[in-house]
């Protein structure tokens, strides 16, 4: 039992560590880029803030498969928990994304295939959210989020791949046989993409215990309510 508190302790070190590495690896030590100036350093937190996204919606995916084969509420508080984070993430993609665009490609929005789809992912687990959370318990309306999680995932794949399936203004920034950054780039990237997961845990595991915490009190709630 004592071993889960250090491990606590150790990811929330970590986090801490990696993100103050990341910060200064990002406005310190990697060159400006010379097209975009400084606002291109805004590609090493929406590029980690995708990666996350994807992370959670498939942390979703599986939970939900688990939770309608188990029926373990463990499964649906990872569900829930995860498809917050990711909702959070996938707004900062859809914030930091035209400011970028805004620089690159002098427009803030456009109805590309990417940002299409990536807007369409927030739609989904937005809509996940309200439904679980209208469920207030009951069972059948937590298989009935879990189906949507599930269903939800779909678009995650084509949300990857919409720049290499159709003619989009959004780069393709790692490809099989050519990754397309300068070496500085790039392990500052990879610091970022470290620091934005272990990040994502951090939350999680904050999340889960604040929806554990909600479900004691309705709980004791409804025993009060049943004493009364």
């Amino acid at each position: 039992m004592k071993l889960i508190p250090l491990l606590k302790k150790i990811l929330f070190g970590s986090t801490f560590v990696s993100m103050l590495t990341a910060l200064y690896l990002v406005f310190e030590w990697v060159p400006i880029e010379r097209q975009m100036g400084p606002v291109q350093k805004i590609f090493y937190f929406h590029v980690p803030s995708a990666w996350v996204a994807f992370l959670a919606f498939f942390v979703v995916f599986v939970a939900s498969i688990m939770y309608l084969k188990t029926k373990a509420e463990v499964y649906d508080i990872i569900a829930g928990s995860s498809a917050q984070v990711g909702v959070v993430f996938t707004a900062i993609v859809l914030i930091t994304g035209p400011i970028w665009g805004r620089a690159a490609w002098g427009t803030w929005w456009t109805w590309d295939p990417r940002l299409t789809t990536t807007l369409i992912l927030w739609f989904i687990y937005l809509a996940y959210l309200i439904i679980r959370n209208s469920a207030k318990g009951n069972e059948k309306n937590y298989r009935l989020a879990a189906v949507f999680g599930i269903i939800g995932f779909i678009d995650v794949p084509i949300v990857f791949m919409a720049a290499r399936w159709w003619r989009t203004i959004h780069p393709v920034v790692f490809e099989a046989d050519n990754i397309g950054l300068p070496p500085s780039m790039l392990i500052t990237l990879m610091v970022c993409l470290l620091t934005f997961t272990l990040l994502y845990f951090v939350l999680l595991l904050k999340s889960m215990k604040i929806e554990q915490v909600e479900r004691k009190i309705q709980n004791l709630k409804s025993e009060a309510l049943k004493a009364y």
